[in-house]
């Protein structure tokens, strides 16, 4: 896309905690953050312009110095079931993700999730050498790569994605004449939807703790967190016309949902400082 607008450009690769510490949960070594912080730490100290990630991977909470100088239009948001075979034979799914695992149980309290981690192509083969019979992945990502995959995209009303999920994101140093470069990708209407979506998060903390989903799309916000189990849920379905009224909202949930916050931080052995 730089290079569409006569920008050149040197791509660095930069592995982060997120990439190499694949055998435990997100929520054991760090949450969202394992994905950014060196990227975060490269761009201020001017090793890198800017860095792309998955929106969806950036904290709520940022450094100093730092923007998003660009949010690029959204591909899909719903995450997508693969599997082998039949899907009445699906019993073993993998997920590390406490929102996926919860809202699968939710749809049957009879499966069996496992904990998965690596890249795309990791997971696949884990689920082609049978120690999955499925797997949950973002959809956004497949069609990224190209990959076609037997399985059947989850509906984003059902089991709403996580905040962001689909988004590309842009960050840059607070430099005016950099920003003005990068804005040239931005797209407003997903810029909108995804700011609403995280003036909603930032006022329900939780992070990837908690079995939360917020998914906004043209204003219209669907919200919600689950137990860990699945088994109970807090939803919320409205309307946004402004950033304000979102935090209001997010304000509003948060206290609506705050015993199954808790509850997520409690079970997964994790201080809630919220």
């Amino acid at each position: 896309m730089l290079s569409a607008l006569g920008i050149d450009s040197v791509q660095v690769v930069i592995t982060t905690q997120g990439d190499t510490t694949t055998g435990v949960p997100l929520h054991e070594i760090g949450g969202q953050g394992v994905f950014v912080r060196a990227l975060d730490d490269a761009i201020l100290a001017g090793t890198i312009d800017c860095a792309v990630h998955s929106m969806k991977d950036i904290p709520a909470y940022r450094p100093s110095g730092l923007v998003t100088a660009a949010v690029l239009q959204r591909d899909s948001a719903a995450d997508y079931l693969a599997y082998k075979g039949s899907l009445n034979a699906v019993n073993i799914i993998g997920s590390s993700s406490t929102r996926r695992r919860a809202q699968l149980l939710r749809h049957d309290p009879e499966i069996t999730l496992k904990d998965i981690r690596g890249n795309v192509d990791t997971r696949i083969r884990k689920m082609a050498g049978g120690e999955f019979d499925a797997i949950v992945l973002a959809e956004a990502g497949l069609t990224r790569l190209g990959i076609r995959l037997q399985g059947d995209r989850l509906p984003p009303e059902k089991f709403v994605p996580a905040p962001n999920q689909g988004t590309i994101a842009v960050v840059s140093r607070t430099d005016p004449s950099l920003m003005e470069q990068l804005s040239a990708l931005d797209h407003s209407p997903t810029r909108t939807d995804v700011a609403i979506e995280r003036a909603v998060m930032e006022q329900m903390g939780g992070g990837c703790y908690t079995p939360l989903g917020i998914y906004c799309r043209a204003g219209h916000l669907i919200a919600e967190v689950l137990s860990l189990d699945g088994k109970r849920t807090e939803r919320i379905e409205t309307s946004i016309s402004s950033i304000e009224q979102a935090r209001t909202q997010g304000k509003i949930f948060q206290a609506k949902a705050k015993d199954l916050i808790d509850e997520a931080y409690r079970k997964l052995g994790i201080k809630n400082e919220w």
